[in-house]
């Protein structure tokens, strides 16, 4: 599970006195009617969803089976819900990874087949890796061989060797043939994936330790739609088979895939505490791991099984996760935020600090200015909500340690806490760090009040967490920790008086977590329903007396459905960039395109954008400046070619009282400083922020700088650069007509503009300006244009001063990209098939000369996407005080 649910809007009854008794029977129908209401728009955006998927999916079979199925999925959780998981599964190389073990395949063969049929019939396919269990014993029982293990790993002499490779061919054959006999399509793997060597044969006989993993034949498989099934034998480099352990080898190979999730079917269905014997729902490794190890009913198997975990999910994006689940709740643990077994990921440690200056002063100011409602409606400057903290008396920032949440609660001596901020950017919502961070914060105070915006959509989230909320003027006071209605109102006067909180309060009315109704005298969380999922693998709290059924809502990370959108005029909509940007537009919750211009298709419907009815204009410098006047659009995109923009700029600039942002895709404004230059991976994002002229970088120039960035301190001479990108960089002739066709270029790779290119000398001039950059630096610079249609990939070759290993360049680029959601180091050499498409870039290859004094790296990026429309896309959401990936997606 990805647990990143966007709640459903609360609907809120009329709020009433404090003092008026409750009538049960308008009580049970307020719940009903809320229930109701939050069923049928959990159900209409599921449908929307739903059809969307339906339409991109890659399932097998009829539209008819597909949409049946998901259908059936709908009885395990919200359309929503099921949908969001089918798109995110979908849209992942890798899906998941599934380790079977033999006793699954000797006990519950029938339930694992039917879960892998029904995954495969919604066009997802998992990567299985099978063990033999206890048939192979029985084997070697019978043939007069007994078993013997050291250190747990099965010595395996000649014999046994021989028997455990047919008992692996016949336990595949028989999955095989399983899956065969219920439609689906699978193919037996049984060798050539893993490569080894012995582990130590003296002691363990023919036990392999695996060196390398070939996937060209799990991606074959999964190419000709069909399941790719795989045993966990290896063969040595002169070809003798080895016996690996199944789990050992399930985890070399997510380390190569990198898939969403690595799945762990057992008859138990997950992991038990010792103690209370309650299944542990999930386990944060970074913040638990430490303390679990420590715990005295964790040992033996138990020990080992969380040790190889931690050391697996070391090794893979944080995005990736490990569930241990039985065969027959395999869905359930894949498509609802509720899982069925027990989710073991990674997350962030997480911080409390007593000061601004622990946490770090400019950090603290980008969260706030990126995410805080006061600072981004301009009602406080950053400044004034810093004075205002330090002026409340004591205060804990809470946190993790790539701030995706930062929270604030003031607790002066003798006072009541209250949580004045929290503010959670998408990547914690998605991971759920807005749980971790929140449960921390409940295990330091007993009692907490804090405040939200009576229509905020994350009110449900709320609700999940509180004892009660009161509702009042377009405000929502939520507490836990007090059960007396007296002491509440008591304590909310207090707050009022001494202006902790708005004075919105009183008097107040009770809001339980079905809805808003009045309260009498005494306030119970008797409508709190239970988490389904809590984040401690302690042992839970005590059942409520509630009779509610359980449910599970994450923070919601979409845009405010009730915001205003921001409009944008788009000036040269017919090339590549502008159909890319016209599709982003598209589908981006907070932005509407409300005009696009060109001469050759004015009166013409514009296709490909479904939110409104928008036709071509040929729009005029006079049609500009009076829209701007009118203030008609809040940003300009130009896509336009080199050296056409500047009329329609001044036509902008001239507009008395426009407030409007431009950002301008050619080249033209690039080495004015009057201008913001927008690759916040590496310059401006805090000044993006305010930015209303923007540049929109190159595309080999992006590429070029976010692979030459991390040397810059390190290098001895000007580094080269050779780069080749899809036929689609030289742009169109007219519409969608190329410059340079596939045919052209007949199979082959055409080399231009080999001095003096422009990218050239973007990339130098703004690299130049980098702290660590040798004085009057350059590069050098080689373009090509191949036959497919898009991607770029590039090679830098550059000197170093001082002799540096491959380890330390690798080091050098993870610590620069650390925190950057479009870029991603690899470890293998990228490729264009990796890219297309996708909206980031991908840089691997680190590799060191023998002398260890040059040093080459490999990047790729779409040049339509990350080279051009969706770094647009970034650079408006940040001038535009949205978030800064919102209508991207993160998968790449």
């Amino acid at each position: 599970m990805l647990r990143s649910m966007a709640p459903l809007r609360r609907i809120p009854l009329a709020s009433r006195s404090l003092t008026t008794s409750v009538s049960p029977t308008l009580l049970a129908k307020s719940r009903r009617t809320v229930e109701l209401a939050n069923e049928k728009q959990s159900d209409q955006l599921g449908d929307i969803m739903a059809k969307r998927w339906l339409g991109g999916a890659g399932a097998k079979g009829t539209d008819s089976d597909r949409e049946t199925i998901v259908r059936l999925l709908y009885s395990l959780a919200s359309r929503r819900e099921v949908s969001r998981y089918l798109q995110i599964f979908s849209s992942a190389t890798h899906f998941a990874v599934l380790k079977v073990g033999g006793a699954i395949l000797t006990h519950d063969l029938e339930s694992l087949t039917l879960s892998l049929n029904f995954l495969h019939r919604v066009g997802l396919y998992p990567v299985v890796v099978h063990g033999m269990g206890d048939k192979l014993n029985a084997r070697l029982e019978a043939d007069g061989i007994v078993p013997d293990y050291i250190d747990g790993i099965r010595i395996t002499d000649a014999r046994t060797l021989s028997h455990a490779r047919r008992v692996f061919l016949s336990e595949n054959l028989r999955l095989v043939s399983a899956l065969e006999a219920l439609g689906t399509r699978a193919r037996p793997i049984t060798t050539g994936v893993f490569t080894a060597e012995y582990l130590d044969q003296p002691r363990y006989g023919y036990v392999g330790r695996i060196t390398s993993v070939d996937k060209e034949p799990i991606e074959a498989s999964i190419r000709a739609g069909a399941l790719p099934i795989l045993t966990s034998l290896a063969e040595t480099r002169e070809g003798q088979i080895l016996n690996v352990n199944a789990d050992v080898a399930t985890a070399e190979l997510a380390k190569v895939l990198e898939p969403l999730k690595i799945v762990y079917l057992s008859e138990k269905g997950g992991l038990f505490h010792g103690v209370t014997k309650e299944k542990l729902s999930v386990i944060n490794l970074d913040e638990e791991y430490d303390a679990l190890m420590k715990e005295s009913w964790v040992k033996y198997g138990t020990k080992l099984k969380l040790r190889e975990i931690k050391e697996l999910l070391d090794h893979l994006p944080r995005a990736s996760s490990v569930a241990i689940i039985s065969p027959d709740a395999l869905q359930k643990e894949l498509f609802t935020d509720s899982g069925a077994g027990t989710l073991i990921r990674r997350g962030y440690k997480l911080f409390k600090h007593s000061s601004v200056e622990a946490v770090g002063h400019e950090r603290l100011r980008t969260v706030l200015s990126e995410r805080d409602e006061d600072v981004k409606s301009g009602r406080k400057s950053v400044a004034e909500v810093l004075s205002q903290l330090e002026a409340s008396g004591p205060y804990t920032i809470y946190g993790d340690e790539p701030f995706d949440v930062v929270a604030i609660v003031s607790h002066p001596d003798g006072e009541v806490p209250v949580l004045t901020k929290f503010l959670p950017s998408a990547n914690g919502v998605q991971n759920q760090v807005v749980d971790n961070v929140f449960d921390s914060i409940r295990k330091d105070f007993k009692r907490l009040f804090w405040t939200v915006k009576a229509d905020d959509e994350n009110k449900a989230w709320h609700f999940e967490r509180a004892d009660g909320s009161f509702t009042r003027n377009g405000k929502s006071l939520f507490y836990y920790g007090v059960q007396d209605a007296g002491e509440v109102q008591k304590i909310v006067k207090e707050l009022e008086t001494k202006e902790r909180i708005e004075r919105a309060y009183l008097p107040i009315s009770y809001a339980s977590a079905k809805g808003t109704a009045p309260s009498a005298g005494s306030i119970a969380s008797a409508l709190r329903p239970s988490l389904a999922k809590s984040y401690s693998t302690s042992a839970r709290r005590p059942a409520t007396s509630s009779s509610a059924p359980s449910s599970r809502r994450a923070f919601s990370s979409s845009a405010r459905s009730d915001a205003t959108p921001k409009r944008v005029a788009l000036i040269g909509a017919r090339g590549y960039t502008g159909t890319n940007l016209v599709s982003l537009f598209n589908s981006h919750p907070s932005i509407e395109l409300t005009h696009v211009s060109s001469r050759e298709l004015a009166g013409q419907k514009l296709e490909g954008y479904t939110k409104a009815d928008v036709m071509y204009q040929n729009l005029s410098v006079k049609d500009i400046t009076r829209m701007e006047e009118n203030g008609e659009v809040d940003a300009w995109v130009m896509a336009l070619p080199n050296g056409v923009c500047q009329p329609f700029v001044a036509a902008v600039d001239s507009a008395k009282g426009g407030k409007s942002v431009i950002v301008d895709l050619s080249a033209d404004m690039r080495f004015d400083n009057s201008w913001t230059y927008g690759l916040p991976e590496l310059y401006n994002r805090e000044a993006l922020r305010s930015a209303t002229r923007i540049s929109n970088p190159g595309c080999f120039a992006t590429n070029t700088q976010l692979l030459l960035a991390p040397l810059l301190p390190y290098l001895s001479a000007q580094p080269s650069i050779f780069a080749i990108s899809g036929y689609s960089g030289a742009g169109t002739k007219t519409g969608t007509t190329p410059k340079v066709s596939s045919e052209s270029l007949a199979g082959g790779v055409r080399p231009y503009a080999l001095t003096d290119h422009i990218h050239e000398r973007e990339a130098g001039f703004h690299l130049g300006s980098r702290t660590g950059a040798p004085a009057d630096f350059t590069v050098a610079f080689m373009p090509a244009v191949a036959p497919w249609f898009q991607g770029i990939i590039s090679t830098v070759s550059a000197p170093l001063k001082d002799t540096m290993r491959a380890s330390d360049i690798k080091a050098l680029y993870e610590e620069m990209y650390k925190n950057e959601s479009l870029v991603k180091v690899v470890p293998e050499v990228p490729e264009i098939q990796h890219i297309a498409g996708k909206h980031g870039v991908r840089i691997g290859g680190l590799q060191v000369h023998s002398s260890g004094k040059r040093v080459v790296a490999v990047g790729v990026l779409d040049n339509l996407l990350k080279g051009a429309a969706t770094q647009c896309l970034q650079n408006l959401n940040l001038a535009l005080g949205l978030e800064e990936y919102e209508g991207i997606s993160l998968e790449f």
